[in-house]
Formats: structure tokens, sequence, C-alpha cells
């Protein structure tokens, strides 16, 4: 099958996909529907695979080759007859290689009369860098080891303070790879700054297309207040914050635009911690963050020296931080986040199934106090078999309580 990898803009979607097919196969003849219209014509006389294949080569002067060539249609969004095409190519010629790429393509699916290839393509969604991957960034192979044993025996990690700072250096620069890039090159935070209020600049400017200025405007105020609604004590999501007396009719489309670009991701209230968590959510309360913690501490205006000290102003956001930079993670672990909440009086910050099905509820501190009160009254009522308790405390396990530090989670 065609291969579709869908995520955000600058995540490295592009530098991935031509890395792989130089290093794997014989040539890659490289397509963006944005740049070039004229391979958008090609797909506009008929969706014939095999007369496709000889116009490309014509218009790229590449011979693209059976099984020796990788066909990569970027941003292929632009291009709807070109997604469309990928079914044909998976019926008729399943000899060519195709990997597809787009970076507005969950918004422009919801467009009418844009179809989808279903059950044609293999489907992959790319993220910024987790934190085991900014490890890697910087060569601490060996840290990924020890931390996976510490994890997995419950031992306290004697290089603990040194993972610390990482993670909280992970927190200023998140995970686009321009930004850690330029970070591991210069150690400027300055163009650290620069870099990711460009990314948000372009965010915003990608906000105009497939939808009309009224719905641009909504969706540009509705990113922009994602920072406040994490910001407040309860953080679940609420329109009113947008803008005083807003309404979930008014906005909702546009809180959907950013879902589908990848930019943010929901986590849904769920009513009990009972298996399997969807049958019990409830999509009407959600919280709301960004896909990349490195932007949101970009929004703050955080300057560097708030991390690196006891800054008392600084500690109401160190808990916003924290929780965002945890969903991301769990998301790319691959698991769906939700949360639970009894009747305004205890919340768990999150709650996941793992592989054997058993409901996981986990608890997000951002310091080492780790008093939560909310956690014992979920395990007094539900008597899950594994709690996290993630924090700036050593790896441990004490009264039923698996002590994860913040650097870890990535193990989970």
């Amino acid at each position: 099958m065609p291969l579709l990898v869908t995520g955000a803009r600058q995540i490295g979607k592009t530098h991935s996909i031509l890395a792989f097919g130089k290093k794997e196969y014989r040539n890659v003849v490289n397509i963006n529907f944005e740049l070039n219209k004229s391979f958008r014509d090609v797909f506009e006389q008929n969706l014939e695979p095999r007369r496709i294949i000889r116009e490309i080569s014509a218009l790229s002067g590449e011979t693209v080759f059976p099984h020796e060539t990788l066909l990569f249609f970027d941003e292929i969004q632009a291009c709807p007859a070109a997604l469309n095409s990928l079914k044909y190519f998976f019926e008729q010629t399943p000899d060519y290689h195709i990997i597809a790429a787009g970076s507005l393509l969950g918004v422009a699916l919801h467009r009418e009369g844009f179809s989808f290839p279903v059950g044609k393509v293999m489907q992959m969604r790319m993220y910024p860098l987790d934190f085991e991957e900014f490890l890697l960034a910087f060569e601490q192979y060996e840290a990924i080891n020890l931390i996976r044993e510490c994890f997995t025996g419950n031992t306290p990690c004697f290089s603990h303070d040194k993972w610390l700072e990482y993670y909280r250096l992970y927190l200023q620069t998140g995970g686009m790879p321009q930004v850690v890039q330029h970070y591991l090159e210069h150690k400027d935070f300055i163009f650290v700054r620069a870099l990711q209020q460009n990314i948000i600049t372009n965010y915003i400017s990608d906000m105009g297309k497939y939808s009309t200025p009224a719905l641009t405007s909504k969706t540009i105020a509705t990113f922009q207040s994602i920072p406040s609604q994490l910001a407040k004590e309860n953080h679940k999501f609420q329109f009113k914050i947008i803008k005083s007396g807003a309404r979930a009719k008014d906005y909702q489309e546009s809180l959907d635009w950013l879902f589908n670009s990848d930019i943010v991701r929901k986590c849904t209230l769920v009513s009990t911690g009972h298996f399997p968590l969807s049958a019990f959510a409830n999509p009407a309360f959600y919280k709301v963050y960004l896909s990349d913690v490195g932007l949101l501490s970009a929004q703050y205006q955080i300057p560097e020296a708030a991390y690196l000290s006891n800054f008392a102003a600084f500690d109401n956001i160190k808990g916003s931080l924290a929780e965002n930079y945890v969903m991301n993670a769990l998301i790319s672990s691959g698991h769906e986040p939700y949360y639970w909440e009894s009747e305004g009086k205890a919340e768990v910050d999150f709650v996941i199934q793992d592989q054997s099905g058993a409901v996981v509820p986990i608890e997000v501190k951002s310091s080492e106090n780790v008093k939560a009160k909310s956690l014992k009254v979920y395990g007094e009522r539900y008597k899950p078999e594994i709690v996290y308790r993630i924090s700036a405390k050593n790896f441990g396990f004490e009264n039923g309580i698996k002590s994860v530090p913040l650097y870890a989670v990535f193990c989970i």
C-alpha cells in the first residue's frame, strides 16, 4: 500500500521521508503539489497510474523504476486528485512505491467533496521529538538504557538531577527538529525563541487556508487562548476564555480546525475508571494541549533564567508545562489519554489503558511535592492494579504508587 504520513507543519516529515528514500532506494522523485502546479495538472486528466508515471517522469526528468524508485507526493492536500489516485496505484500498480505527506491534510479531508481512499493506504502519524528522541539528539544513548532499567526495577537513578536538567531544557526547546538542532549547534536561547515564534506565526498563517475569513479570526483567537486555558486552576477547556460570552456553537468549528491540523490535542473526560475507557468518555468536557511544549513555553514568554531558579511566579506555569509535556509523551508512546473527575471534588490528570487492558491513573506534579488527594479517592473507588505518580522525585514504589520522574514518562 502507499504510505500516508500526517502531522503538524515543521516536525520533519519531508526531511525524514527524503532521508529514508535516499538511503533505501535507487532514486527519489519528489513532487511538491503546493510549489508546482504542473504536477497537479497531471492528475486532472484521469487517474490511470501508468499514464501518471510517464508524465511524472517527463516533468521531473527522472526515471521511475518499479520497486527501486520512491515516489514522494509532498503536500498532497493541495491536489485532491493525487490523494484519490493512491487507490488506483494500490489496485493496479503495487510495484510502484509511494509515500505521501500533508501538513493540513486533516483539515482538507473535512472539506466538502474531498474524498479519501479508505482501505487503500497505510497511515502513519508523525510527532515532534519526544524526550527519548531529545536525548538521542544529544547522543545520550546510555542514559535511555539507564532510565528504562530504573523504571522497570523501581530503583533510584544516581544521575537523577542531571536528567531533570535535561527535562527543564526540553520544556524550553520542545521537540521541533529545527529548534533542537539550533540549540545543539549554538546554545542560543534568544534565537530558539525566534524560531519558535516563527513556527507559531506560520501556524497562524495556515489558519486562513481552507476556511472563511470569519472562521480564520475565530481559529486564531481559539489558538491564542490555550496558554490561558492551561494556566487556570481547572484546566478544562472553556469557550468563555476565548471571548466573554463565547459559546461552543460559535467556536467549535475553530477548535476542530486546530485538532485536524495536529496543532493541538484533546484529552476527554471519563466518568469512571473502568475498561474500556472509550465507552465512558464524555465528549462535552475536555482539556486542550499544544502538540509541542516548547511552543507553549514560547507563548508564555518564559525567560531562560526562570527554568534555572526558584522563581516563585513561575510555579503555577510549571504545572501547566508539565501536564502538557506528559500529555504529548503519552500520545507519542501510543496511548490515548483521558482524565477523570468526581463531582468536581477530585480529578486525576490522566487515565490510560495499558497493553493488557488495565486502566491506569496518572497524577502529574511539577515538583517534589507529591500530595495527591484525588489519586487517593480514585484508588479507593476503583482499586487499580498500578498507579503512576509523575514528579521531580526519583524512581520508587511505595503504598501501591509507582514514582516516575518527569524525564522518564517515555517509559510508560
